[in-house]
């Protein structure tokens, strides 16, 4: 399983206790040293069913700072790919890959159902 978090986030913090409590192994993946790739965030969102705006880290400042909200309704699958793999920070964390199961952002009950 794959564990991709940036360490100084709360929220990753606390998805990586509740694994260490559940005894869930894990591979760490720091999001900002080893960004995810485009072609890794479109197989991860084929899986995960989710929309493609659940990847961005709307909450963040340089999603704020680019304006995203505004620009994200024009911009083609393809081109929201491409400009999260250029910025980890844009990017919606934790997120686990593990086979066809896709989390992302951490919700201890949604954890549990998927994972335990």
């Amino acid at each position: 399983m794959l564990f991709v978090e940036y360490p100084k986030c709360t929220t990753c913090k606390r998805a990586k206790n509740w694994l260490d409590e559940h005894a869930v192994s894990y591979e760490d993946r720091h999001i900002k040293e080893q960004n995810p790739t485009a072609a890794e965030l479109k197989e991860w969102h084929a899986k995960s069913g989710l929309p493609l705006k659940r990847f961005f880290n709307t909450s963040g400042l340089l999603y704020k700072s680019l304006n995203l909200k505004e620009k994200l309704p024009t911009m083609s699958e393809d081109q929201q790919y491409e400009l999260l793999a250029t910025d980890g920070m844009l990017v919606k964390r934790p997120i686990i890959v593990e086979g066809n199961t896709i989390l992302v952002g951490f919700k201890e009950s949604e954890w549990e159902e998927k994972l335990l």
